[in-house]
């Protein structure tokens, strides 16, 4: 007897001793999040007007006791900070947030706008990576925008209007996700960069100095978005832009100096001194260089219409890859086409096919359509993924079409392909390497030491969603549904945000309701184009499926999605569900809820399925009924322990 009480009271401190040092951790983290937060407003407080005070109470802590414009998170992390028309003066040092590894993983918001803040450098604002929306308009920033902005890959909207910045903008074409940008009343100058006006919901770079031709697609705003800019041209405004030829001179023919006629002879003649040199220089070298010139050329000469053109899988394989490894069947090195198609990404501008298949490449998986390899091209300093598709019988220039439509749908819980290839024999697409693996990996424990719990999966599952029914809804008249939706396509990334990869290619669906079809599925009907889009919506609910049970799709011969229901059936619901997330103390009633939407979406009539939208709108709501029974949870521990300490 006195063992086991010895045991439970052990048990007790251990528990009360873990419980302290997660309040500690807490803690810790409001007081770093308060220094920085109180290191700001005193910067920008101080030489405000005498009455201008901190809008906080700078005794309390930010995310617990709610300051104004402070947004956290259920764990108490800072997500956004709004300190809009509040007369703050002096320069921005966005160091005292951005530098706080803490804040920088999780400030998705930063809004500063209609104050006098001023300031040449903000450079450091780039270290928080996650921002997703950057408002510094109507203050008085100066100098030009620092390139560093470039890091700042998750920026949807990003707002500098009305300050004095100057100097020429850096190339903000290559953040694909930016949707909003709004930089008139400055002083800006130069070109303006090749953005991608198809993903734009409000683009504004009136009263500027910018120069040049408006990039193509900017017709699609009105012309105030680019008035006030004296020498810009081109559609949308009534000025076009003058052509090379209508810069010359007003000097009669035949008309020229004799400084001009010697300088023109002085030039030809080296030209033509160096054109002579380079062909005896040549001539010298024929033979040896015989070999080199004759694969050069056979290279150069590639096109689609070479069907001699010999691939096998083993061209692709782990570490460095040999001349060799290209052979065909005859002997002879194997012709390789000269470039890609590159789509939105000047990151991966100017690449050569034949350069990166001699990278060294890993095979990452093999499927039934084709295989995917991990490249590391140095000649561009980044990991990439290539996926080589066989077997899909759609013409060259069907998939080239598919290909571009599908980059110019963007969201951010899709992965978009950097650049395609196709041919008769060959295609292959390029996308960003994420090295965090996938959900299947986590799920199925390829991927030790990270953890998934019932909220972090209830957020994939919402983000999952929300992604998928986007793109059924843009691109259901194109008839072009993700047909192979599966955990092991779904990626994450180190903060556990997901992206749906491999989207719009070869149709193999899980659905029991499209066996036998054929991957060539464009065109077929209006029956068979809903078909596909509910294929997707059976696949999301197989997804939930793995998320709520921890179970593989197929194991032993068993189907998880027919096994589910038939629990289900029986009575015995609770037995679905991974033992993890009951241990974790998971809200069983929010469980059972994705369950039947799961259920709903594995229905064997496809009829009876929901839409994507349905389904996308119904998840956020259970998750923001976790979020907020988390926040209360978390207020309620707070105001508890806060009461009883001394």
């Amino acid at each position: 007897m006195s063992v086991s009480s010895n045991m439970n009271k052990i048990f007790i401190w251990v528990l009360l001793f873990s419980f302290f040092l997660h309040f500690h951790s807490i803690k810790s983290d409001e007081e770093e999040l308060r220094a920085a937060l109180s290191n700001l407003i005193t910067g920008l407080t101080e030489s405000a007007s005498p009455n201008q005070a901190s809008p906080w109470n700078l005794t309390s802590y930010p995310c617990r006791d709610h300051w104004d414009g402070v947004a956290c998170d259920n764990r108490n992390s800072l997500r956004n900070i709004t300190l809009d028309g509040l007369k703050l003066s002096g320069n921005l040092n966005a160091s005292f947030l951005c530098d706080v590894q803490s804040i920088a993983a999780s400030l998705t918001v930063m809004s500063l706008k209609d104050n006098n803040l001023q300031g040449e450098s903000l450079a450091e604002i780039a270290n928080c990576r996650q921002l997703t929306r950057l408002y510094l308009g109507g203050n008085r920033f100066n100098g030009s925008l620092p390139d560093s902005f470039l890091r700042l890959n998750n920026l949807k909207v990003l707002d500098i209007s009305s300050n004095n910045f100057s100097g020429t903008l850096p190339d903000l074409s290559r953040i694909s996700g930016l949707i909003e940008f709004s930089a008139q009343n400055n002083q800006l100058s130069g070109f303006l960069p090749s953005f991608e006006f198809s993903n734009f919901h409000t683009f504004n770079v009136s009263n500027n100095n910018f120069s040049g031709p408006i990039p193509s697609g900017g017709v699609r705003f009105p012309a105030s978005s680019f008035t006030k800019n004296d020498q810009i041209c081109g559609p949308p405004l009534p000025n076009s832009c003058p052509s090379a030829s209508s810069d010359s001179s007003d000097k009669p023919k035949g008309s020229y100096s004799k400084d001009e006629i010697l300088t023109f002879l002085g030039n030809f003649l080296l030209g033509l001194t160096v054109l002579l040199a380079t062909i005896v220089f040549l001539c010298r070298r024929c033979k040896k260089a015989e070999a080199k010139v004759e694969a050069d050329s056979r290279v150069a000469s590639v096109d689609d219409s070479i069907t001699k053109q010999i691939y096998t899988p083993s061209n692709f394989k782990a570490g460095p890859v040999s001349k060799s490894d290209y052979s065909t069947a005859s002997g002879e090195s194997a012709v390789v086409p000269s470039s890609l198609i590159v789509l939105s990404s000047p990151e991966v501008s100017g690449i050569r096919f034949e350069n990166l298949l001699k990278a060294p490449a890993e095979l990452l998986g093999r499927g039934k359509h084709g295989s995917v390899y991990k490249v590391f091209s140095e000649e561009m300093g980044m990991i990439l993924a290539v996926k080589r598709i066989k077997d899909w019988t759609i013409s060259s220039y069907d998939f080239k079409q598919r290909m571009r439509r599908l980059d110019r749908v963007k969201h951010p819980n899709i992965l978009p392909a950097l650049a395609f290839y196709s041919s008769k024999q060959e295609k292959l697409l390029v996308y960003e390497y994420l090295q965090h693996g996938s959900l299947f990996n986590l799920l199925h424990g390829t991927q030790m030491g990270r953890t998934f719990d019932w909220s972090t999966r209830l957020d994939v599952a919402a983000s999952v969603a929300d992604g998928l029914a986007f793109m059924h809804q843009e691109l259901r008249e194109d008839g072009i549904a993700h047909g192979n939706l599966k955990s092991s396509n779904v990626l994450l990334t180190q903060n556990m945000e997901p992206y749906i990869s491999e989207y719009g290619l070869v149709l193999d669906s899980q659905d029991p309701s499209l066996a036998g079809s054929d991957n060539s599925y464009q065109g077929n009907g209006e029956h068979l184009n809903r078909a596909i889009f509910r294929a997707d919506v059976y696949a999301f609910g197989v997804i939930l499926l793995e998320m709520l049970t921890g179970k593989l799709v197929q194991s032993d011969g068993l189907d998880l999605a027919s096994w589910v229901v038939s629990v289900v059936r029986e009575e015995w619901t609770v037995e679905v569900f991974d033992r993890t997330l009951i241990r974790e103390g998971a809200s069983e009633a929010r469980m059972v809820n994705l369950l039947q939407i799961a259920i709903k979406c594995v229905n064997r009539s496809q009829e009876a399925r929901p839409s994507m939208n349905e389904i996308a709108a119904k998840v956020s709501t259970l998750k923001e009924e976790e979020d907020k029974s988390m926040d209360d949870a978390s207020a309620l521990i707070s105001t508890s322990v806060f009461e009883r300490s001394p």
